[in-house]
């Protein structure tokens, strides 16, 4: 068997805001990758417009660098658990990962998956303690919580002796100590070389190249992303393409690609343990494998855990449809939806028994709600329904996704956060007391009793809350569950809001639109402080006469509107209600628009 000592291929995994971007950062600019006069950007791997308006990463990114004559491939991942199809099978790339942990606040629900992932795969761990010049920070406890997981995942003994490292991403130093302050990132790196396995295998055997991810480029098309598993592969090389369904087929490799800091270098050959990327397969997918003509052995792919939610994306067909979007049709979405699937493997798009619907299904709200928000900026328009939860029936059972919640809340708010889950059926698992006063809940709750929660529990602890979810497997059905308790505030016909009619309306609710507004019969403008829906007309006008009297005409105050967010919009609608998206709005609507209609399908109910 040979041994590449002049490669590690290492990925870091972590939850969510604990500086995975930041440290990948850090380890570019110390590896000597930019020149001394470069501008760069902060976090320079969130590359496109959503990650860096969020301050999330949303797809995994590869990297790489070069430390004492040794190539270090660096994969970025997410750390949100909507985007856990993204960590997953890039963990088949690599030979052990980096599980950063924040010095303050420990082990979080995220940190739970990908870490259980990574042992299921028998990778080797590194453990950095990140943000170690934090206030409040508490090393010595976070080994413990870590040493606590690992034991309760069923780490086998040679992973429990993990090596840890203490770091400050931000200020670009790391230590073995956890009472140094400055430095570098060298410690890291020799951590990396000491601890991380090189590539194994046969580097003499037919050609084998597992590809995990894929890229696309305006100029070649379609890249494969992935690791040559045995062998050697060079460029205008033939080899079979091993397809997930069982076909063969004969391809050229056209380009092959590595990668050096933030680009893509052309090569000519690569070998064992190398990430590469491939061009000039046509309709190469993710989890195939290229091989040996004379030798035909795919390699199976990681299973990705399936999608808990899914909603109906509809062609428009509001009275405002085709005015602001470029791509309208029904044939327009469903091409835009199945070339998603190809890279976000993820996600399932299913054809209904209406041409003009397509139901999509993702692991959660914020997966479903990124996809959206991309579409709408590529100039899509198309409305979609309510998220509902996907059931499973097991042995004549329903069964139902549930969610484990970790809620970190001031003390005065607990017991507001605590009613209100109790009535979504959420169960209280874990309670404690954090320095500086934060109580720590873990809940069991179902994944459907979460939906439209985010932005009440904001409201209720005054955005003091930090709230973190993770799917925790299907159990039996829980019951109904009492979500929105209050009904919509509707337009009477088509038009445009007036101060005067918004002036007569504020006192129903709360009010989502300004004067000025363009809006249509069937049209939701804001939430009703009742139960039912009530029907407004926003559009009136001010009857002129030529009677004046002192104070009457003063101009009318207006409450602000509510200007709700693309997931906020999400979280409100009910079953009878759609969002409709385009590039420039986001309108929320009644799925019957005239309120003859409607109030005749309530009588019929």
């Amino acid at each position: 068997m040979d041994v590449r000592q002049d490669i590690r291929n290492v990925a870091i995994i972590a939850h969510v805001d604990h500086g995975k971007t930041t440290l990948v950062d850090e380890l570019l600019k110390q590896s000597g990758i930019f020149r001394q006069n470069e501008q760069v950007a902060e976090r320079v791997m969130d590359s496109n417009d959503l990650e860096r308006e969020r301050g999330i990463t949303i797809l995994s990114k590869n990297t790489a660098v070069h430390y004492k004559g040794v190539k270090i491939n660096i994969v970025d991942t997410p750390g949100h658990a909507d985007f856990g199809g993204e960590v997953e099978r890039i963990l088949m790339m690599v030979d052990g990962v980096l599980l950063l942990v924040d010095a303050f606040e420990g082990c979080m629900p995220q940190t739970r998956f990908v870490l259980k992932k990574a042992l299921g795969l028998k990778k080797k761990v590194i453990v950095v303690v990140n943000k170690i010049d934090r206030p409040g920070a508490r090393p010595a406890e976070v080994i413990d919580e870590v040493l606590d997981l690992f034991i309760e995942l069923g780490a086998q003994e040679d992973q429990l002796d993990f090596p840890v490292v203490y770091a400050s991403a931000r200020d670009g130093y790391s230590s073995l100590d956890p009472t140094v302050r400055e430095g570098d990132m060298r410690p890291l790196f020799d951590s990396i070389l000491e601890h991380i396995d090189p590539p194994k295998g046969d580097m003499n055997g037919p050609l084998q190249i597992l590809f995990s991810s894929l890229d696309y480029d305006d100029y070649i098309g379609r890249i494969g992303v992935g690791r040559v598993e045995r062998g050697r592969i060079k460029r205008n090389e033939q080899v079979v393409l091993c397809k997930t369904d069982g076909e063969r087929e004969n391809v050229k490799v056209s380009k092959l690609y590595q990668f050096e800091g933030l680009k893509r270098v052309e090569v000519e050959e690569a070998s064992l343990g190398d990430l590469v990327c491939v061009s000039g397969i046509a309709d190469l997918n993710i989890g195939e494998t290229a091989c040996d003509p004379e030798h035909l052995e795919p390699l199976p792919f990681v299973k990705i855990d399936e999608p808990t939610i899914s909603m109906n994306f509809i062609v428009n067909n509001s009275p405002f449809a085709g005015q602001e979007g470029k791509f309208v049709t029904s044939r327009n979405l469903r091409d835009r939806l199945f070339k998603e699937v190809e890279t976000n493997v993820s996600m399932r798009v299913e054809e209904t028994d209406s041409t003009d619907t397509f139901k999509v299904s993702g692991r959660g709200e914020l997966h479903l709600s990124i996809l959206i928000e991309t579409m709408r900026r590529q100039g899509y328009e198309f409305q979609v329904s309510r998220p509902k939860v996907i059931m499973k029936k097991e042995n004549g059972v329903l069964l139902e996704p549930m969610e484990l919640l970790i809620v970190e809340v001031p003390e005065q708010y607990v017991g507001s956060v605590m009613e209100k889950l109790g009535s979504r059926k959420g169960e209280l698992e874990n309670m404690g007391v954090r320095d500086g006063g934060m109580t720590h809940l873990e809940f069991k709750i179902p994944a459907r009793g979460l939906i439209g929660y985010r932005s009440e529990f904001m409201t209720d602890t005054n955005g003091n809350g930090i709230l973190n979810q993770l799917f925790a497997g299907y159990e039996p059905y829980k019951g109904d569950i009492q979500t929105r308790d209050r009904g919509s505030i509707v337009v009477h016909e088509t038009g445009e809001t007036t101060g005067y009619g918004l002036f007569n309306t504020q006192d129903r609710g709360r009010l989502f639109v300004g004067p000025g507004v363009p809006v249509y019969e069937g049209m939701i403008v804001g939430e009703c402080a009742k139960s039912e829906d009530v029907v407004c007309n926003v559009c009136k006008q001010k009857h002129l006469t030529n009677t004046r009297a002192s104070g009457s005409d003063d101009a009318l105050r207006l409450v602000p509107p509510t200007v709700l967010s693309l997931e906020q919009c999400m979280e409100f609608i009910k079953d009878d209600e759609l969002l409709e998206v385009t590039p420039t709005s986001l309108r929320l609507r009644k799925v019957i628009l005239s309120k003859e209609q409607r109030m005749k399908q309530q009588f019929r109910k």
